[in-house]
C-alpha cells in the first residue's frame, strides 16, 4: 500500500465517471479513477446499450414475423434462440466494456479496481477484498457512483421471481407471463421487448399514463400502440404487493376501485432508481444529500470544497449524456476554464421501444401552467413519403412555438428513429433557433427529418403537405 497524489481522483467508471477521468487527464491533470465493479458503469453493462441490442432483436423478430409480408417477402419457419438473444446482448456490454479500459490507458488515467472511499477532503480510500489497497490524495474528487432499482416494501425483490431491470437482461429461458411495475422508460422498454417474442405482458402504472413525464398526446399514442401490440395496460393503478413464489409471482393492484390479482411468471419492478450514496464516507466529510441523492450546483460542487458528484448519484434526469455533459463542465471548471454551468432545461429524454419516444423542453401541459403564449405545430409521420416507403408511419411530431419570438419550447417525437431525430430540435434549442429557422433550412428528401420541418411549417401556417 503506498500514497499517491494525483490532481483529480474520480470515484465511479460510469458515463459520468470515465469521461470526466479522461477529460481531466486531456487538460493535463493528473488523474486517477476507481472503479469496483463494471467499467463503463450500469450503462455500459447492463443499462443503455445491453438494452439496446435486446432491443434491436425485438425489433428484427417483429419485422420478419408480422411484417415481412407487407414488403413481399414470405418467411417460412422463423425461429428464434432466446439464448442467443441474450448472449448477443452481454457480448456487446464485454465488447464496451474494453473498450473503456483501452481509452482510459490510452490518456494515461490512473486506474484503481476496488470501493472508493472519501475518509477526508482530499483523500480516497480504495478496498479491495474487505482490505484497504491504496490511499490517494487530491485536491479534487469527483464522485459518479451511480444509481440503483428503487423499491417499495409492498415489492419484495427477491431476484428469483420478482426482479428489477437487471436479472431481466438475463433471463435463463422465455417467461410466457409478466407483470412491469412501472411504465416510465425502463418499464415500456421490457415491455416491448418480451411482448415482441410472445410473453404476456401487462403494465401496472400508478399514475394515469405511460411515460408520466412525456407529452399527454404522446402517452396517448404510445398507449395506443402497445394495446395493438396485444399489451396489458393498467394505469392509474396501485400495487398492494407483489410476491414471488416457487411456480412464479403474484401482484395484487387497485384499478378503478377494483382489486386485481394477476399470476405471472415473473413480475419486474421499474418504479425509479435512487443514488449510490452510501459507504462513500459522505456524512464524515459533511456531504449534503436529499432524498437518495447529492445536492449539487451547476459546476456539481457539493456543499463541501474540493468534492463534486455528477451523474445518477447527483440526482435527475436519470440519463447517460445528462452525466456526460455535467462531468465535462464539472472538469473543465476544475481546470480553469470559463465555461457556462450545466443547464439541465435542454436535455433530451429518449426511450427506445417501438416506437419509439424523444422529447426536449416543456411539454405542452408545462407551458399552460408557466401560462405561456404557445402554438402547436404537429405533423403526422402518415403524411412523410419516407415513412410510408419504410413501413413506419405511425406517430408524429410535435413542437410547442412560442407565439412571441418563434423559439422552440418544446419538441416531441413519437415513432420511428424518434431518438435519432431530436437531435436537430436539441441542436435548435441551444442555438436559439426558431420556427423559421427550420423551416428555411433545407431538408433532404425523403427523410424522416422533414417531419420536423413540416411541424414548424405547421405551427406558422406554412405547411405544404398537410
Amino acid at each position: 500500500m503506498a500514497d499517491s497524489n494525483f490532481d483529480v481522483i474520480v470515484i465511479g467508471a460510469g458515463p459520468g465517471g470515465y469521461p470526466a477521468a479522461i477529460r481531466a487527464a486531456q487538460l493535463g491533470l493528473k488523474t486517477a479513477c476507481v472503479e469496483e465493479n463494471h467499467w463503463g458503469g450500469i450503462c455500459l453493462n447492463w443499462g443503455c446499450i445491453p438494452t439496446k441490442s435486446l432491443l434491436k432483436n425485438a425489433e428484427v423478430w417483429t419485422m420478419i414475423t408480422k411484417h415481412a409480408g407487407d414488403f413481399g417477402i414470405t418467411v417460412k419457419d422463423a425461429k428464434f434462440d432466446f439464448a442467443k438473444v441474450i448472449s448477443r446482448s452481454r457480448g456487446v456490454a464485454e465488447t464496451m466494456n474494453k473498450g473503456i479500459q483501452f481509452l482510459l490507458k490510452k490518456y494515461k488515467v490512473t486506474s484503481f479496481n476496488g470501493r472508493g472511499k472519501i475518509d477526508a477532503p482530499g483523500k480516497v480510500s480504495v478496498t479491495s477484498g474487505g482490505k484497504v489497497t491504496d490511499t490517494l490524495s487530491a485536491k479534487s474528487i469527483i464522485i459518479a457512483t451511480g444509481a440503483r432499482a428503487r423499491t417499495f416494501p409492498s415489492m419484495e425483490v427477491d431476484d428469483k421471481r420478482v426482479i428489477t431491470y437487471k436479472k431481466a437482461m438475463v433471463l435463463p429461458e422465455l417467461p410466457k407471463s409478466m407483470a412491469i411495475i412501472g411504465a416510465g422508460a425502463i418499464g415500456v422498454e421490457f415491455a416491448y421487448f418480451y411482448n415482441a417474442f410472445g410473453t404476456k405482458v401487462d403494465i401496472i402504472e400508478a399514475q394515469d399514463r405511460l411515460l408520466p413525464i412525456e407529452d399527454d398526446e404522446v402517452s396517448k399514442e404510445l398507449e395506443k400502440s402497445f394495446k395493438k401490440q396485444g399489451l396489458g395496460i393498467h394505469t392509474g393503478a396501485k400495487v398492494k404487493s407483489a410476491k414471488g413464489n416457487t411456480k412464479g409471482a403474484t401482484v395484487v393492484f387497485e384499478e378503478g376501485g377494483k382489486e386485481v390479482k394477476l399470476d405471472v411468471d415473473y413480475i419486474i419492478v421499474a418504479v425509479g432508481i435512487t443514488g449510490n450514496i452510501e459507504d462513500l464516507g459522505l456524512e464524515k466529510v459533511g456531504v449534503k444529500t436529499e432524498k437518495g441523492a447529492i445536492i449539487v450546483d451547476g459546476y456539481a460542487k457539493t456543499n463541501v470544497p474540493g468534492i463534486y458528484a455528477i451523474g445518477d448519484v447527483a440526482g435527475p434526469p436519470w440519463l447517460a449524456h445528462k452525466a456526460t455533459h455535467e462531468a465535462i463542465t464539472c472538469v473543465e471548471k476544475i481546470a480553469g476554464k470559463n465555461v457556462p454551468p450545466f443547464d439541465k432545461s435542454n436535455i433530451p429524454g429518449c426511450t427506445y421501444c417501438q416506437p419509439q419516444v424523444a422529447s426536449v423542453g416543456l411539454t405542452e401541459k408545462a407551458a399552460k401552467e408557466k401560462k405561456l403564449k404557445y402554438k402547436i405545430g404537429k405533423f403526422p409521420f402518415k403524411a412523410s413519403g419516407k415513412a410510408q416507403a419504410i413501413g413506419e408511419s405511425d406517430g408524429f411530431v410535435k413542437l410547442i412555438i412560442s407565439e412571441e419570438h418563434g423559439e422552440i419550447l418544446g419538441a416531441h417525437i413519437i415513432g420511428s428513429e424518434a431518438t435519432e431525430m431530436i437531435a436537430e430540435l436539441m441542436f435548435a434549442r441551444d442555438l436559439e433557433a426558431d420556427a423559421e429557422s427550420i423551416i428555411k433550412a433545407i431538408h433532404a428528401h425523403p427523410t424522416l427529418s422533414e417531419a420536423v420541418m413540416e411541424a414548424a411549417a405547421v405551427a406558422e401556417g406554412e405547411c405544404i403537405h398537410l
